[in-house]
């Protein structure tokens, strides 16, 4: 990865001929030092998670524009730290927005506050998977990369060998499954379908520095999961099967403000190996099955 930068929020740093980022101010224990927009273009731009409606954040996102066209408003997905600015965006400047699909009905305000669904967020149209957006010089073509959330897609820069991973990759921290919404297999499938993409040299995340090994990188996410699947099995062959207490034991030297997150991906990995037959549940205790 690269090393870290000196970032500020609203000023605009560029990572690439074609690539510049703003940082929002929304720093936080899950959002680091907040939600990178990325700007794709020169002459004509896209805009990728144009994140919180602050003002601040949309005026520096429009000073970064410029004299240069807008031709579309990009979400990954639809958490509160993504994709609110996307409208007062369009407000002023016309664009269309373009991206995943609105979030679907649940009732689920997630972890945290700003991890719960963007339910304002109206696309002009969806980047269904495959499906390419273009502009003077580039070419975003969406990868859906369901598991974070249901709706969640990448967007690969093939002139920079580039993938924009919203929250699917982080480059600082690992991703958080919280169900029902989130899916720990859809999430481990989608990690598989960047590892079969070798084409891609570098990865630009919603939170944290750019990566640069990222197929090193997602084989490592990858591990780290089978890690905690293999903690969770070890947990319930002692007979500790209340969510709490494994997140005690499994995330033990964790801010303690991440521990409820923890818990939700813990319920992911849990409902994923109970799919798959591998335990059981009977209320909020769980087992191995028979």
């Amino acid at each position: 990865m690269h090393a870290m930068t000196d970032q500020r929020p609203g000023i605009a740093q560029t990572q690439h001929p074609l690539v510049r980022r703003v940082l929002a101010p929304n720093p936080s224990a899950f959002t680091y030092k907040g939600t990178q927009t990325y700007l794709v273009g020169t002459r004509e731009v896209a805009v990728i998670d144009p994140g919180p409606d602050m003002p601040a954040h949309i005026d520096a996102i429009v000073a970064a524009i410029g004299d240069a066209k807008l031709k579309a408003i990009v979400c990954t997905h639809t958490h509160r730290d993504h994709s609110p600015a996307a409208a007062e965006l369009k407000a002023r400047t016309g664009a269309p927005i373009i991206g995943c699909a609105p979030p679907v009905a649940i009732d689920d305000a997630g972890p945290r506050a700003d991890a719960s669904f963007d339910r304002s967020y109206t696309p002009d149209d969806v980047m269904t998977d495959g499906r390419t957006l273009t502009g003077d010089g580039w070419t975003l073509e969406a990868i859906d990369t369901p598991g974070h959330t249901s709706n969640h897609v990448c967007y690969a820069l093939p002139e920079a060998q580039a993938v924009f991973t919203g929250d699917h990759v982080m480059g600082w921290s690992t991703t958080v499954i919280a169900p029902p919404d989130g899916d720990m297999a859809a999430y481990m499938a989608s990690l598989d379908r960047l590892m079969n993409r070798p084409q891609d040299v570098i990865y630009h995340p919603a939170h944290g520095e750019p990566i640069e090994r990222p197929h090193r990188f997602v084989r490592g996410l990858i591990g780290h999961r089978k890690q905690r699947e293999g903690q969770i099995l070890r947990l319930l062959e002692k007979n500790t099967g209340h969510i709490p207490a494994m997140v005690a034991q499994m995330y033990a030297g964790v801010d303690a403000r991440l521990h409820d997150a923890a818990g939700l991906s813990v319920l992911a990995h849990l409902i994923d190996l109970r799919l798959r037959g591998i335990v059981r549940q009977d209320r909020d205790q769980w087992s191995l099955a028979a």
